[in-house]
């Protein structure tokens, strides 16, 4: 069942609650996603970008996964 772009958000800020979020993708199965956290701090984009993978809960796992691709930008606040 495809996702929506708000229900990833909902996935991320479960995990990091005070980001800013910004999930973009309308095709159900292709999106951007850009997450500014504090916690980022410290960490290569590598590790953030594992930290964000973890929060979506296994929806981009294998050829039955919900998401198809995520594009996705990490940082910490400027």
């Amino acid at each position: 069942m495809p996702m929506t772009a708000t229900e990833i958000e909902h996935l991320i800020r479960q995990s990091f609650p005070d980001a800013q979020i910004e999930v973009q993708g309308d095709d159900g199965v292709h999106f951007s996603a850009m997450v500014i956290d504090e916690s980022f701090r410290g960490m290569n984009r590598v590790q953030q970008q594992r930290a964000v993978m973890k929060a979506l809960k296994g929806k981009m796992d294998g050829a039955q996964g919900e998401i198809h691709a995520l594009a996705l930008t990490t940082k910490a606040p400027g």
